[in-house]
Parts: C-alpha cells; structure tokens; sequence
C-alpha cells in the first residue's frame, strides 16, 4: 500500500472536498460531495456526539445515496452548516426526488470548539453561510491544518486540525480518510514530540520524529495532561469527526462496517480516545467504481480506512498553524 498522488481523501475518484473558516470565529466548515451520489453509513462511539441525518445512514433505512456530507466546527450551531449545503445543491438541481420534488440529504457532525478563544457573540448563526461556501469552494485540492472544520480545533495539549491521506491498495483501490481532530486526548506521547500514530507514518508526512522510544508510556503522562484527558478539566468538551472513503463498491451495511473499523485509527493516534466527552464519529462512503468480493476485502478496505485515518489525525495536528489569540500552542511552536 501506498499514498495516493495528493495523500487526500480525494485521490479517491470522483471525490470533492471544501473548506470554509471565520479566523475572528476560529471556527469553520468542511464539505465532502461527489460528481455523482454515493453509498455512505456511520459508525458512533464517542458519548457525546452532535449529528444531523445520520440515522437514514443505517442499513435498514430506504435511502440509498447522497450528495454530501459535512463536517463541522460550532458545536449544535455547527449543524446549521448541512443547511448552507443543501442550498448549495438545490440551486445545482441535485437531491432525493420525490415526483418533482428535489430533497438534498446532508449528514453531518460537529466538534465543540466554542471556548477556544474565538469571538462567538454572533446576532445570526454564521454556520449556513460557512457550509455554502465550503459546498462552492469544493474541488480535488485543498488545504489541511487550520482550515475548514479544524480551523479552531484542539487537542489535549496543542491546537487541532483538519487532516486527510489516503492509500492505494494492491488490487489499485483507493481508500482516504477525511478528520477534524479535536480530541480530549493527546495526539502526541509525553512531551508533546512524538505523535502516537508514528508506527503508520508514510514518507515523512508528519515531521518523520519516529515512535517515542521511551518505555512504559501509558503509565507515564505527567499530571496536567492526565487531568485534561480525564475530563477534570471542564472547560471545554471535545469529538473527533471524520470521514473514510473508497472507490470500492460497498452496500450501506458493508460501509457501517468499514466506518466501525476505522475508529481504529482514532484510537491508535489519540489516547485516550472514545471517551465519555468525546463525540467520535466516522463516517464511510463508497463511490462504487470498482468492483470487489469477499471478507477478506472488505476487512483489507476496513484496515487501510484505519491507517489513513490515524495519519490523517497525525498531519492535522502536525500542519496547524498559530493564530492570533490561540488558547494552545501549535505542535510547530512546541519543536520549532
């Protein structure tokens, strides 16, 4: 396996990602939409998650394709954005079709980034315009870091952020993974140097500083950083959000299973993860241009989705840039 030629979620064809941000909000948007509809389902195992639509992702559920799915920041006000988006695909004439009736479904999810230091005494919830332009803004390329849905985010000890990669399997499908990182926990071990995730590291993508060679790391996270994890630090809440992707052709039920696997990578990259404060949610889309057959793909595609999604966590926090106003130091600030 290796990256795609971006290292995105969009070296998965077909695939089109846009961001928006408000710098004075520190706050932002990001939407994944497609040429053509696609298959997608969601897993949950944060305890506190904030979505929109997700449940007509579930296998039983009649729907069988969407357009777009949107990631981000604002906490419930966040969701507003999947309104912003769906404005953005009437006005192209694409949606569910009811007689002539057109309905866009737009899932989505939000992290917490309200007490990051940004102004959020809004009159008018911002989070429709921020989706509109992110759905416009949409294309193969973009920015990861502090933009789009990342754009505020925070981890335990550094700021967060918006982070992609992708792998390319032997057979030549491509699997990519798409994440605002704002987890509780820490992406990097004691010290703030070394990322968890460094075992799945690709060709330098974050830093290349290798794993922490230091033993007994789960038993040595120095008392502030264990007090934030625990939660004993109430002032803010957190949720890693994202995205995992294939061209592979996948039913909705086999999609649930690939985003279930793909918590994996939430959990190899931040420690700890899945906690009670987090909303971790992953959501999984197949644009069903290859043809494949067997558990032993669909466990291939599920593993991949994993990895990806722990790089993706990686290169988040390792491409996040200072901002006026920060509340947390940068990974770059911390090993300039």
């Amino acid at each position: 396996m290796k990256p795609g030629a971006r290292n995105l979620i969009t070296d998965v064809p077909g695939l089109l990602v846009g961001n928006a941000r408000d710098d004075a909000l520190k706050s932002g948007t990001t939407v994944l939409t497609a040429e053509a509809p696609f298959v997608a389902s969601v897993a949950v195992m944060g305890g506190a998650p904030g979505t929109r639509e997700t449940d007509l992702l579930a296998p039983d559920k009649s729907v069988e394709a969407i357009d777009a799915l949107c990631l981000s920041g604002g906490s419930a006000y966040g969701l507003d954005a999947c309104s912003g988006v769906v404005s953005g695909l009437r006005a192209r004439g694409r949606g569910f079709r009811i007689g002539p009736a057109v309905i866009p479904l737009v899932p989505g999810a939000i992290i917490f980034d309200l007490l990051n230091g940004g102004e959020k005494d809004w009159d008018d919830n911002p989070y429709a315009a921020l989706g509109r332009t992110a759905f416009e803004a949409a294309s193969p390329d973009f920015d990861i870091g502090s933009e789009g849905a990342g754009t505020g985010a925070l981890t335990a000890m550094t700021k967060g952020g918006l982070g992609s990669a992708s792998l390319v399997l032997e057979d030549g499908t491509t699997v990519g993974a798409l994440v605002a990182a704002n987890p509780m926990g820490s992406v990097t071990t004691p010290g703030d140097r070394h990322f968890w995730a460094a075992p799945f590291e690709i060709d330098g993508e974050f830093g290349a500083m290798g794993p922490d060679p230091r033993p007994g790391l789960g038993r040595d996270l120095d008392s502030r950083k264990l007090r934030t994890m625990l939660g004993m630090d109430q002032s803010r809440a957190n949720t890693t959000i994202a995205i995992v992707a294939t061209d592979a052709t996948l039913t909705k039920a086999q999609c649930q299973r690939v985003a279930t696997a793909a918590h994996d990578g939430i959990g190899r990259a931040c420690v700890p993860a899945h906690s009670p404060g987090d909303g971790d949610l992953v959501f999984a889309l197949s644009t069903g241009a290859r043809a494949v057959s067997g558990e032993r793909a669909l466990s291939v595609i599920g593993h991949a989705a994993s990895l990806c999604l722990a790089r993706a966590i990686a290169r988040a926090i390792y491409q996040a840039r200072p901002e006026p106003g920060d509340i947390l130091p940068c990974w770059s600030n911390l090993n300039a």
